[in-house]
């Protein structure tokens, strides 16, 4: 999958251009100064392979993934060790490292948020599903779909608002503190973000989780449960949840790995330096080989999230085997 997807975004960032018309000097172009002259253009297309075959070029490029790969535009041979997800010559560094100094910041946004919204979303579900029509599940209702509504930048920008620059609870927006100088100060940073993000999932979980439980309880084997005589709880929380969970954690895998390659919206809008904010930056630099980067990176998640929630599609329903 992970091949596939190389193969795609090469494709889209090299191949595309070249069938709307684009010359390996137009694409060379965006790798020198302005000043640069048709012949020092046509001398750095030569010298980057632009004019070689698409599965020569590929090929250059998915083995610079494991064992690095040289650049020579021209002023000199730029070195990229490996992983190399390229080269940016606007910034003047390979990509790799500038993913690693971001990926942190995603991650802790991503797991924070992550935490908040399973718990919130499935407990909340699970209640409304037990106490269905009651006034707690109308409410409970209504504000995830008023959380499955509003856009994110919008939440954002009212919790920036109100609790930040209004109540002054909550840091603004920017704040960030590495983990291992200061815990406290870096969940303090990330407390708003995290609740604000997980309201939008936090949402959307609570209402699938609501269904799954109102289709599971009224199973045969949940009125044989209590039957035996086991204790609800036990009868809700080992059968009835653990039935429902199924489509939760595929969701979950799928909105997990999304998440860890560029919450784009949140980063943005609380001025995060993660991964979402490093791709709009490198979307408004036309800074081709960070954009591919983040799309590769964001790709790997997605798989291994995904991977990982297959395998515990055995332990959390016991109706899979896995063979």
């Amino acid at each position: 999958m992970l091949i596939v997807v190389s193969m795609v975004t090469f494709g889209i960032f090299f191949v595309v251009p070249q069938w709307a018309g684009a010359t390996p000097e137009a694409m060379a172009s965006r790798y020198v100064g302005r000043a640069a002259t048709p012949e020092t253009v046509h001398l750095v297309a030569e010298r980057l392979g632009f004019n070689d075959p698409v599965v020569v070029q590929y090929g250059r490029f998915l083995k610079g993934l494991f064992t690095g790969a040289e650049y020579d535009y021209g002023a000199g041979v730029e070195q990229c060790p490996a992983p190399c997800f390229g080269y940016s010559f606007i910034s003047g560094q390979p990509v790799w490292p500038d993913l690693v100094d971001r990926i942190p910041v995603t991650f802790a946004l991503a797991l924070g948020a992550a935490f908040i919204w399973v718990v919130a979303g499935v407990s909340v579900g699970v209640v409304s599903a037990l106490r269905r029509g009651s006034f707690f599940d109308r409410v409970a209702m209504g504000t995830a779909l008023a959380g499955v509504s509003l856009p994110i930048f919008f939440t954002g920008m009212v919790s920036l608002v109100v609790f930040s620059y209004g109540l002054g609870w909550t840091p603004p927006g920017g704040a960030w503190t590495d983990l291992s100088e200061n815990p406290a100060q870096w969940a303090y940073n990330l407390l708003l973000p995290w609740i604000t993000l997980a309201f939008l999932f936090a949402a959307g979980y609570a209402r699938l989780t609501r269904a799954g439980m109102l289709e599971t309880m009224g199973e045969d084997y949940i009125r044989t449960a209590r039957a035996k005589g086991m204790r609800e709880r036990d009868v809700v929380v080992k059968h009835g949840l653990r039935a429902a969970l199924t489509p939760i954690l595929t969701l979950f895998g799928i909105d997990f790995g999304l998440l860890i390659g560029g919450a784009v919206l949140t980063e943005t809008t609380y001025t995060l330096p993660g991964l979402g904010q490093f791709a709009i930056l490198a979307i408004r630099n036309q800074d081709l080989p960070q954009v591919m980067g983040v799309v590769l990176i964001a790709a790997c998640f997605v798989v291994l999230a995904n991977l990982i929630v297959d395998l515990l599609y055995a332990w959390v329903d016991p109706r899979v085997r896995l063979s």
